[in-house]
């Protein structure tokens, strides 16, 4: 049994990705995509991104075939990771890098700062404030980053870092997505600097 993860713009348009459906993994949904990546689109060609808890690296790999400069997958599972090197391989994608590391570990290293950063974890995990703290207080973001994040739709975000603001945030089904920058800093914002 497999799951499919379809590539909704780009290059790679109508491409078909399956993936052990064993893996259980949760990709997000279509019109979600579809969504954040109208809002991404001004910033997004020759991007840096990354995809911290990739899994089925839908966002990823659509923000790869979407003109991103360098996209990095990373997931924890190695099963994951081979799965994901194997569709960069299809797509000869050498744009992508597919990393197999603990996200929350992975950011104690010295940081590559990028322009979009994507942070879905498992929901079980309950990690995504602990992930978007490391990810500010570490220096992976580049001035204005943008930062996605999804929550199931039962929960309310986590506290973002204070130089982070909320631009866009939908519902869709049974998850809440949300779109983040990064500002300069709250007084400078506030004056309009």
């Amino acid at each position: 049994m497999h799951g499919v993860v379809r590539i909704i713009g780009g290059k790679w348009r109508r491409r078909r990705l399956s993936f052990p459906a064993l893996l259980e993994l949760r990709p997000t949904p279509d019109r979600v995509r579809e969504t954040l990546f109208n809002w991404l689109q001004p910033v997004l060609p020759g991007a840096r991104c990354l995809d911290l808890f990739a899994g089925s690296g839908a966002l990823g790999l659509e923000a790869a075939s979407r003109g991103a400069a360098h996209v990095t997958l990373l997931d924890r599972q190695r099963e994951i990771r081979d799965y994901l090197e194997t569709q960069t391989q299809k797509l000869s994608a050498d744009n992508i890098e597919t990393v197999c590391a603990d996200a929350l570990a992975w950011l104690e290293q010295p940081p590559l700062a990028y322009d979009i950063v994507f942070v879905d974890p498992p929901y079980d995990a309950h990690i995504l404030g602990i992930a978007c703290a490391r990810l500010a207080e570490g220096g992976w973001l580049k001035p204005r980053a943008w930062i996605y994040m999804e929550t199931p739709s039962q929960e309310t975000l986590p506290p973002l870092p204070s130089d982070w603001q909320l631009q866009r945030q939908k519902r869709a089904g049974n998850l809440r997505y949300y779109l983040a920058q990064q500002i300069d800093s709250p007084l400078e914002e506030a004056s309009g600097d």
